[in-house]
This record gives structure tokens, sequence and C-alpha cells, in this order.
């Protein structure tokens, strides 16, 4: 599952020159939900309030406020996927979006620290683009069925089946794997990376379905893996057209990492950043986004005037990422993410190859 490694403060080293105060030990907050707790949360409720309930809220205000109390203390940021839930994404992050966004803003992070609430390929990532910082992940269980699916050894067996065609990684794998890849991509940029190595044929790994849709959108031969998300794979083309039977106005918005029968039932198909930007561009009165459901409830709390039906599935491994772990890694400085530099060196140029294309 890539190099990911622990460092508990018993363990840690001192504290890098160019951060003195990285892992100075900063004493337990508070987690009272007492008035002043509440009047100084109450401008972010405001702007929450339609996906967090009234009953939870005081559960999570504490929390919301010690993580952005100590994030100063830490000169941390937090970078938060689009799959993370609300509390999390609207609370705490500074940086949110899908792994290009992340990957982007990763690479510009002014911040000592960085803490991924995501799955650990996003934080493998952020170390890639960021050597020289600490990037923390809440909890190392944080996995991807993708990312599982292929190993670096499976790629050095597509090179030996498929002499001189490029190897183009989805950014859902490991760092050992983008080492032995060509460039890297996501699903908001796959069908321009794949064109953009000017071959014949390609190999796109390891997502079957991401495969599938964009050799629909480009002439160049795609030639695929056999991963898939276990999130994304488990919708059907038949759930989506009972939904459009309920109710014939509803928009159906689907990731490319969907079944072909989900993308050919679907009225658009995007990336998680462009699915957003389609919901909030278009404002359909009912929409049913296709993928992790988390995301929903995110978009929801900026789009009010739509309604979201919500065929549900949640990432097992996204929400294994809590407030109460992010303030644990904050305060303990727990869970450090490290690369094998050799891996790293040969990993981060996949990476900057698709950074700087996007760019």
């Amino acid at each position: 599952m890539g190099f990911i490694e622990t460092r508990t403060p018993d363990t840690a080293p001192s504290a890098p020159q160019h951060t003195p105060d990285c892992f100075k030990p900063i004493p337990r907050p508070d987690l009272t939900y007492t008035p002043e707790v509440a009047a100084e949360m109450a401008p972010m409720y405001d702007r929450v309030k339609n996906v967090i309930t009234p009953m939870e809220w005081p559960h999570y205000a504490p929390l919301i406020k010690a993580i952005n109390d100590v994030k100063k203390q830490r000169n941390a940021v937090i970078l938060a996927h689009n799959y993370m839930t609300p509390e999390i994404f609207h609370g705490v992050g500074d940086i949110v979006g899908d792994s290009l966004q992340l990957a982007k803003e990763a690479a510009v992070a002014e911040a000592d620290v960085i803490v991924q609430a995501g799955v650990h390929f996003m934080a493998e990532t952020s170390k890639l683009l960021n050597p020289d910082k600490t990037v923390l992940i809440p909890d190392m269980k944080a996995g991807c069925s993708l990312a599982a699916s292929v190993t670096a050894e499976d790629v050095r067996m597509l090179r030996e089946a498929y002499p001189g065609v490029p190897i183009v990684t989805y950014v859902n794998t490991s760092a050992a794997v983008k080492a032995e890849c060509d460039i890297c991509c996501t699903s908001s940029n796959a069908v321009k990376v794949v064109e953009s190595l000017g071959a014949p044929r390609v190999l796109l790994i390891p997502d079957e379905y991401l495969a599938k849709y964009v050799q629909t959108q480009t002439d160049v031969e795609i030639i695929a893996w056999k991963g898939r998300c276990e999130v994304h794979e488990r919708f059907t083309g038949e759930e989506l057209e009972a939904f459009r039977a309920a109710d014939p106005a509803v928009k159906i918005i689907a990731h490319p990492e969907c079944p072909p029968d989900v993308i050919e039932t679907a009225d658009f198909t995007g990336s998680t950043a462009a699915m957003i930007d389609w919901v909030k561009t278009n404002r359909p009165p009912k929409v049913v986004l296709v993928t992790e459901c988390s995301m929903s409830s995110n978009v929801a709390a900026e789009t009010p005037d739509v309604e979201f039906v919500r065929p549900c599935n949640l990432c097992p491994h996204m929400k294994r990422i809590s407030l109460e772990n992010i303030l644990d890694a904050l305060l303990e400085m727990k869970h450090e993410v490290t690369v094998d530099p050799d891996v790293a060196v040969r990993a981060r140029r996949a990476v900057e190859r698709m950074v700087n294309l996007t760019n």
C-alpha cells in the first residue's frame, strides 16, 4: 500500500531546523460545548445547518474549534477531499477539492505541516510534492481499493508485455506504482494526459471503468487494467433508471469510475470537481450525484435550492477520517507519511509531469 510509515512522539526525531516548533507539545484542549464556544461557532453552523443537525453540532463544534486553534500553533494546513463528511470538509478543511486540486495546492502549500483528510495515496502525493514538509494522515488504515489493485511489480510486468507503450497511472495508486509509470492522471484530466503522449496506444491503470470511459472520448487505443473502485462499481444503470422513472425531471450526474451502463444512463459524466461545477452552474431542482454520498452533503450546504436524491454508497476508507483523529494527529504529530527516496524521485516526476501539463 505504498511506503507510509508511522512516527510517534516517542520515536520522532528532533524538530527540523526550519520548523523549530513543529513537534512542540501542545496541551489537549477542553472539548466542552460552552455558551462561549456556541457563540463563537455560530457563524460556521449557519453555513452547514442544512447538512448537520442541531443534535450533532454540540459534539462537532468544540472539536472544530480545537483543530482550527491547533492548526495555527502548528502552522498546519488540512487538505480535505470532496468525500470527507461535512463537519470536516466545511469545518476544518483549508484546501478542499478533488485529487487534482489537492495535488496542485499541496505543491504550493506554505505551511510546515500538511494533514491529509483523505486516503493514503493522497498523503503520499502530498509528500512527493512537499518533500521538506511534515505530512500526516489521521488513520493509517485509510486505504483505497484501486491503489490495492495494482503493484509496482504488476507495472514492470506490463512494461515487458507492452514494450514501448506509455503507462498512465491514475493518481489513486501508491508511490511505488507511480514510480514505475510515465505520468499520472486524475478523472478530470485523464483524456488530456492520454492524448498529450502522442502515442497510438496507451496503458491506463488501474481503474477499468475510467479506462473504458476515456476510450469513448479519444481515438487513442486504451489498454485497461482490472482495478475498480469499491464505491462506484456498486452503482447500476437499473437503479438509476428507477430514480428517473419516479421523477423524469431528475438529473443524474455520474463519476467516470462508474460502470458503463451507469454512464450511459447519466445526463452528465465528470470528475468530482466537474460534477460540483455542473450542479452549481445548472441548479437543477433535483439531482442524483452518482459517487461517494458525502459529496452530496458538501454540495448541498452550498446549494440549498437543489434537492439531492442520494443512492448512498460510502467509502469505508474515507470514513476512517474523523475530527477526533485529525485532532489527535495534530496534537501528537503522529502517523507521518514518508516515501523511500529512490521511489520518491521517480514517482515525483510522474506527478509533476501531470501537474505541469494541467497548469
